[in-house]
């Protein structure tokens, strides 16, 4: 995609939407990170639904330490890997009370040393908590970057990479929100709404569909 076609795209998606944000719900930086971490192959409802109690009771990594990997399993029972997630996250909240004072740290290398946080996690806790320019690709965003030709590439990380070398720096911090909620909800995986996409005049798919209502 050309230079000045990035430029279209990313300005048709701020018009549309001038302040995206994550949909997933917190209050803290240690509550974002929480429910990152819970969803993975989850949705952010169905996050948003177990970490309402949740947070009300451990809002904290000590509070939540109190709380017990028994008792967060009943919280988050509803969603994906729960156990899995759980042991993840009391590991998780162990490390930052002994290692970080109870503190997220606002490091990369920090950050995936924790368990159950890998690159993505990491990503969005930056960019949302801290304001740095990362580009979190998760599937939504993996599928747009690819259909569009905005950023090729066979895994997430190189997609990463490709949307960094592109992304104008006007764009940097609230792209991948954009793209998230794009594919999340125009762009989607099957039957994507190319009638009413904001840009489909710039997307090599569309273009290579022959201007088609919506792509197969």
């Amino acid at each position: 995609m050309k230079p000045d076609q990035i430029e279209r795209l990313f300005a048709a998606l701020q018009s549309a939407n001038p302040h995206p944000a994550s949909e997933l719900q917190f209050s803290s930086v240690f509550e974002l990170l929480a429910a990152v971490l819970l969803s993975a192959q989850a949705t952010d409802a169905s996050v948003n639904r177990a970490t309402k109690r949740l947070f009300a009771h451990a809002p904290t990594p000590q509070a939540m330490l109190e709380l017990g990997e028994e008792a967060l399993c009943e919280h988050i029972r509803s969603i994906g890997l729960y156990r899995t997630k759980a042991k993840h996250l009391m590991q998780t909240c162990r490390i930052l009370v002994e290692r970080h004072g109870g503190v997220v740290p606002r490091d990369r290398e920090a950050l995936q040393a924790l368990p159950g946080v890998g690159r993505k996690t990491a990503n969005v806790v930056l960019n949302v908590a801290f304001g740095e320019p990362t580009m979190a690709v998760d599937t939504h965003v993996f599928r747009v970057a690819n259909r569009t030709g905005l950023a090729s590439g066979s895994t997430p990380e190189a997609v990463e990479h490709g949307l960094l070398a592109v992304v104008p720096p006007a764009y940097a911090i609230e792209a991948h929100h954009w793209l998230i909620l794009h594919g999340r909800y125009v762009c989607t995986a099957r039957s994507p709404a190319c009638r009413v996409c904001a840009i489909s005049a710039v997307c090599a798919a569309y273009a290579a569909s022959g201007g088609a209502a919506t792509l197969s």
